[in-house]
């Protein structure tokens, strides 16, 4: 058995494997790390002996650091990236070339109606009734996205909300609020299973999820960056912030939003930064955070984003679809039941 795991940023790790009566009886270590002293593989390869196939990705990273003396030097993998290898070759965990990825890319949606199909999709990944999707948000109304445990009343300035004609909603996933404009943003979600990002921690399945984004967008001409823990930046700014939500059928919905361009000045006055939020920014001011990506590529906001589908399409099997008519009606339940509702918008005051 032959497990994969291209390290975000980093290099390939590979594995092969035997398994007699359910524990590893051979295993080859190899890729394109740097690795010292040469004799370290030979150990990490040992260290892998014996170990039951049902060993998680913590249990095997233990096993081979403690075969890692203090000289040992290891350059563009570690060893968690070959315990994941190495769940990959047992069956645990998928790669990205396992899977065909469907591209969905429809007509303008209310921002209520965006939460809700994110859901919708994911639990349809869940219960095997969708592959693993790709969908670019189209915006129906300018809005603020609220994190799922923000309060509400810290975040949003309801007076500044109300003059400008913002539309607040509450997504499922954590993170920060997002001021979104028709036609100044770029949204997408990534919907997958779970296995994709097995034995990957939240941190590093941001980075593994974000990878590909990150060359479409240096295909266009920009140095960009993944900034931990959910930040895509370039050298003059933060380009866009990603969230993430692991639901109970195993699907991780994994959505980014990134700044074509942006109203700074109704930004501030619909949302509440606050200094605490500044704090570790290295800036005193919002503006300055956030860096469109029409300064920087030039282009209109329809090509960058068939950019990005072009570049995701170079790297993966895909295929063109939609949201299914069952998908439709459970979003539209879910509008009415919970995200267009109150109750969930202000469930943290």
């Amino acid at each position: 058995m032959r497990g994969e795991y291209k390290v975000p940023g980093g290099k390939l790790v590979a594995v092969d494997l035997e398994v007699t009566d359910g524990r590893v009886s051979r295993a080859a270590v190899s890729g394109d790390f740097f690795l010292e002293p040469d004799e370290a593989l030979e150990s990490i390869d040992g260290a892998l002996l014996g170990m039951p196939e049902t060993a998680t990705v913590a249990q095997l990273t233990h096993v081979v650091d403690s075969v890692l003396g203090e000289g040992v030097t290891m350059v563009g993998f570690s060893a968690e990236s070959v315990a994941i290898a190495v769940r990959r070759a047992l069956g645990h965990a998928t790669r990205w070339e396992d899977h065909t990825f469907e591209i969905v890319h429809e007509g303008p949606q209310s921002p209520a109606m965006h939460m809700a199909l994110d859901q919708a999709l994911a639990e349809a990944v869940g219960a095997g009734t969708r592959g693993p999707t790709l969908r670019i948000w189209e915006w129906g109304a300018p809005a603020v996205v609220i994190g799922s445990f923000q309060s509400l009343r810290n975040e949003v300035d309801p007076e500044g909300a109300e003059r400008h004609g913002i539309t607040v909603v509450r997504r499922i996933s954590g993170g920060g609020a997002m001021f979104i404009e028709p036609g100044n943003t770029i949204t997408y979600s990534l919907t997958v299973p779970g296995s994709l990002v097995e034995g990957l921690s939240f941190e590093r399945s941001y980075a593994f999820l974000d990878d590909w984004v990150l060359g479409a967008l240096r295909e266009l001409g920009i140095d960009a960056t993944y900034v931990p823990l959910n930040d895509i930046a370039s050298p003059t700014g933060k380009i866009a912030g990603a969230a993430q939500k692991r639901l109970s059928n195993g699907t991780v919905l994994h959505h980014v939003t990134m700044a074509y361009d942006i109203d700074a000045d109704t930004m501030l006055e619909v949302l509440r930064i606050g200094r605490e939020k500044m704090s570790d920014k290295g800036t005193k001011s919002a503006n300055k955070r956030v860096d469109p990506l029409r300064s920087q590529t030039g282009l209109p906001r329809a090509d960058v984003i068939e950019a990005f589908k072009n570049h995701f399409r170079s790297r993966y099997a895909t295929v063109d679809g939609g949201v299914t008519p069952a998908e439709q009606a459970r979003a539209d339940e879910l509008v009415s039941t919970k995200f267009g509702t109150p109750e969930w918008t202000a469930r943290v005051p």
